[in-house]
């Protein structure tokens, strides 16, 4: 079965993602007003897929992102360096006092029915002043890139982000790179950048240029302004909704060859159903249903999409590369933090049907 792709055999790069890099604090189980002490963990929707790629499945992966030379910039710059992962930075000088600054964001991890918490502060973020002619992508492109990633949180930050993304897009089309977009939609984000008409408005521009495109039902709705589905799901694991909004989807953006998300039914906090679900090139394909007992959720939708998209990388056939996915971003979730610390040994092993029997 063909997935519709034109995957380029050589590269000097498997894959380029282009987005902010943040810091997360964590106190774990604690709520935040009650910490004494958090772990830092370093992140970013689009970088998590590149760190992904290249820790655990050994492809060469770029990032192309803002840093700000203050300590903080240091911190994440040594942690992009530790998952293997090749900067393209556009370097903001830090005043010493109010900016320009690398994101933060504050979670807790909750605990059986106390949810976990996020939330942001993303003033004046050096991430969100990127624009088109910070980086030289015809110079990036010409070394040869295999596929190109971006997202909607990056998208989302300002005015100027989501024409980055276009004009990377366009460099990565011209170069012959297989282009994805998880349109993760965050509502806190576009309320404070126009709302869901500007959402809809700037997303339908960016995935005017994208092969492959990530998201659930409600990213579909509310990013792309899709109407919801005819047919209800009969639960958070069933994919008929998802699939129902397909041919709006390719109808309004034909060019788009994959659609994919995760199937997630939260029966409390530390415990999940788990599924991952696909619409390759006319076909639709769904991984097994798991119990999840789940350490840190943060970051397990990334997971999936990056073992997915190594499947698609590696020329696994569709059904395998959506298991290889639905694995990666089911023990990611048992990791801490926001990106992988798997090898693609377990990961190929539990899309199998593996357990949790001990290794000896």
């Amino acid at each position: 079965m063909s997935t519709g792709l034109n995957i380029r055999k050589d590269g000097a790069l498997d894959f380029l993602s282009l987005g902010a890099l943040i810091h997360r604090l964590d106190p774990g189980i604690i709520p935040f007003r009650k910490a004494t002490e958090c772990k830092i963990h370093v992140s970013g929707g689009e970088f998590n897929c590149a760190a992904n790629l290249a820790d655990c499945f050994g492809l060469n992966t770029a990032i192309a992102s803002a840093m700000v030379d203050y300590p903080v910039g240091a911190l994440i710059a040594e942690r992009v360096r530790a998952m293997g992962v090749k900067p393209f930075y556009k370097q903001f000088k830090h005043n010493g006092v109010n900016g320009p600054n690398m994101a933060t964001v504050y979670s807790d991890q909750g605990l059986g029915v106390r949810g976990p918490v996020v939330f942001y502060n993303r003033s004046n973020e050096a991430a969100a002043q990127l624009k088109p002619g910070d980086f030289d992508w015809k110079a990036i492109f010409a070394t040869g890139v295999r596929w190109f990633h971006s997202g909607g949180i990056f998208a989302a930050l300002s005015p100027t982000t989501a024409e980055v993304i276009i004009e990377a897009m366009q460099a990565a089309k011209e170069a012959g790179a297989v282009t994805s977009f998880d349109l993760n939609y965050r509502a806190k984000l576009w309320n404070i950048s126009g709302g869901e008409e500007r959402a809809v408005a700037v997303l339908d521009r960016i995935v005017k240029n994208v092969d492959v495109l990530v998201g659930n039902e409600e990213d579909l709705q509310k990013g792309l302004g899709i109407p919801g589905p005819e047919v209800a799901a009969k639960s958070k694991l069933d994919p008929s909704a998802f699939f129902g909004m397909i041919d709006t989807v390719v109808k309004k953006h034909p060019h788009v060859k994959i659609v994919a998300t995760t199937l997630r039914e939260v029966h409390s906090t530390n415990r999940h159903s788990w599924g991952a679900v696909a619409w390759i090139n006319g076909k639709t394909y769904m991984s097994p249903t798991v119990e999840l007992d789940v350490h840190d959720r943060v970051g397990g939708g990334d997971g999936y999409a990056s073992g997915f998209f190594y499947g698609l990388l590696t020329g696994e056939s569709p059904e395998e590369s959506v298991k290889l996915g639905w694995a990666h971003g089911a023990l990611l979730t048992t990791f801490p933090g926001d990106t992988t610390m798997a090898t693609v040994d377990q990961v190929r092993a539990f899309a199998k049907g593996g357990s949790a029997r001990i290794q000896r």
